[in-house]
């Protein structure tokens, strides 16, 4: 039975597996990925990252092309390919330079399903430019149901790379009511399907120019976990533009695993979203593929 090396990481407490691949030699199954994230039967995670070079990978063309020379390949628990991961990208940065297979001396451009994101060295660990952002204008669309939560709510779509619904809630006794063992139900339900946030302002909202928030998730292919990265940048981006334009452009959003940071600025007339937070390894090992 093959094996292969692993390295387990997390960035919030939203864990991976983190697999070393460089020349696209690896072909996991979903099954195979799934049964690496199973927290009984396997290493336990959220999801896979596979390290690979864009060029060894058939949808790492574009990056390649662009000059991104290592492709996140993110597979979530359920053995779904992911567009990104705002967590997983800063494990996998770190992963590259720990290795000795990239420096963040300077911008560091690292190819996924979403684009070529850019990570830099943050005070907080590490800072990823998400790129452009859509909020969708009618909060209306969307009506969601979640076990627990009294009645429907509406959601604000947002893209941040990867499809997201947000919910305000009024209080922190609602947030922590829910029961995110079920998937909540979307009407309708997005073709793609979505991740899905439920916040719950700070009070004060804006304290020192830098707003907050507190949020738990649901993700797509993995159900709850104690952060996601991209829905803290779709959460923040979300109460944004409900309070209106003298919100701040600076937010700190807390999860069940932590704290992460946001800030949105222009780059070349675009309003781009950037998450800063740690990566922090556990441990590493060998593990025989099924």
């Amino acid at each position: 039975m093959p094996t292969v090396a692993f390295t387990k990481g997390h960035g919030t407490g939203n864990d991976f597996v983190v697999i070393p691949d460089a020349d696209g030699t690896l072909d996991l199954s979903d099954d195979q990925v799934a049964i690496l994230c199973d927290r009984r039967f396997g290493i336990g995670a959220d999801g896979t990252l596979r390290v690979v070079r864009s060029a060894a990978i058939d949808v790492g063309a574009e990056a390649a092309a662009s000059g991104a020379e290592w492709f996140m390949d993110y597979r979530n628990a359920d053995g779904s390919a992911a567009e990104m991961c705002g967590n997983g990208i800063r494990v996998f940065a770190r992963y590259l330079v720990d290795a000795g297979w990239a420096s963040l001396d300077e911008p560091l451009r690292i190819g996924t399903r979403a684009g070529v994101k850019t990570v830099t060295a943050h005070e907080l660990g590490f800072e990823v430019d998400l790129g452009p952002w859509r909020v969708d204008d009618d909060v209306d669309d969307v009506l969601v149901r979640a076990k627990g939560l009294p009645v429907p709510r509406p959601g604000a779509g947002v893209d941040v790379g990867n499809p997201h619904v947000v919910v305000a809630l009024p209080d922190d006794a609602e947030l922590e009511g829910i029961d995110l063992t079920a998937q909540p139900i979307l009407t309708p339900s997005p073709e793609r399907g979505a991740n899905v946030e439920f916040v719950v302002p700070r009070d004060p909202l804006v304290h020192e120019g830098v707003g907050g928030i507190r949020m738990r998730v649901f993700e797509r292919g993995v159900g709850e976990t104690l952060s996601c990265g991209t829905g803290v940048a779709a959460a923040a981006l979300a109460v944004r533009h409900w309070a209106g334009p003298a919100a701040p452009d600076r937010w700190t959003v807390e999860v069940p695993g932590g704290s992460l940071g946001v800030r949105m600025h222009d780059v070349d007339g675009r309003s781009h979203v950037l998450l800063a937070g740690p990566a922090t390894f556990v441990y590493s090992g060998e593990v025989a593929l099924a």
